[in-house]
């Protein structure tokens, strides 16, 4: 897991899949509509969309086996709780055609993360992750996006 300023991103020599993702981040604003936007086909892509954040109680914790995730706010601010895999027990079992497995809810969670705009999550196959929690007393509405990079695409050590 990495978690930073986007404008720290030159700091990890990941690779050129990682440049593309991070200059494709540069490139939005909290008025890009939402919606899917091909980076280089579905080896890197991202996802641009809103919601309101909600509690633990309403959210899952998963992992990707095939892509990274980075993960930044548009607009708003969203709490990210994450966990190791090995630590978990799975509940659904992976799912190729969504790239996704599904862990059992176990608190606490040992780690968590606020995530504003201008800062990032990047998260790596072996990271758990909660992402769509509310950080103050409420909900919010947030809008975010998601760049899903093949994890064979990056300079990975994992």
């Amino acid at each position: 897991m990495i978690i930073d300023h986007l404008s720290n991103h030159h700091l990890y020599p990941l690779g050129s899949a990682w440049n593309k993702a991070f200059e494709f981040l540069a490139s939005l604003t909290s008025e890009t509509e939402e919606g899917k936007y091909a980076i280089e086909g579905e080896d890197i892509f991202a996802i641009v969309m809103s919601y309101t954040t909600t509690i633990p109680e309403n959210s899952l914790l998963e992992s990707h086996q095939n892509y990274v995730d980075i993960q930044t706010v548009l607009d708003g601010a969203e709490r990210f709780e994450c966990a190791h895999i090995n630590d978990l027990s799975i509940t659904v079992p992976y799912d190729s055609t969504k790239d996704l497995i599904l862990y059992e809810h176990t608190t606490p969670r040992p780690f968590s993360a606020d995530i504003t705009p201008g800062t990032f999550i990047m998260l790596y196959p072996h990271d758990a992750h909660m992402a769509a929690l509310m950080i103050y007393d409420a909900p919010k509405e947030i809008k975010k996006v998601v760049v899903k990079i093949k994890t064979e695409l990056l300079n990975l050590k994992v």
